[in-house]
């Protein structure tokens, strides 16, 4: 069974900045697709930044030039580099993979970003 912990989120001021880190369970397997995204109250789950196996990087608009998505493929790990925040970015930031045709999300951590 394959399970993604989440680490990182917190309380940070506007301006400041946060690491996120999503490692897998398990070992022994690629991993294709990796993704964070994120669900601030009252609103739809959005991506935020996705990675391929190759290493090619997708972003929303909101997060462009602020947010880096990086994986370390010996560890199983993807990380979200998120400087410059903005109220607007407070959510519960989830990790996604996709292993073997399946996908499997977080539990999710909460960023919490104070004007």
């Amino acid at each position: 069974q394959v399970q993604l912990v989440e680490s990182g989120g917190g309380l940070v001021q506007a301006g400041g900045s946060l690491r996120l880190s999503c490692a897998t369970s398990g070992t022994g397997f690629t991993i294709n697709m990796m993704a964070w995204y994120r669900q601030a109250p009252g609103k739809q789950r959005e991506m935020v930044a996705r990675i391929t196996s190759a290493g090619t990087t997708f972003y929303a608009e909101s997060v462009k030039g602020r947010f880096t998505i990086s994986r370390d493929n010996a560890k199983n790990t993807v990380y979200l580099q998120m400087n410059s925040l903005k109220p607007e970015d407070t959510g519960v930031y989830y990790c996604r993979m996709w292993i073997f045709g399946d996908d499997y999300w977080g539990q999710g951590t909460q960023v919490t970003v104070s004007s």
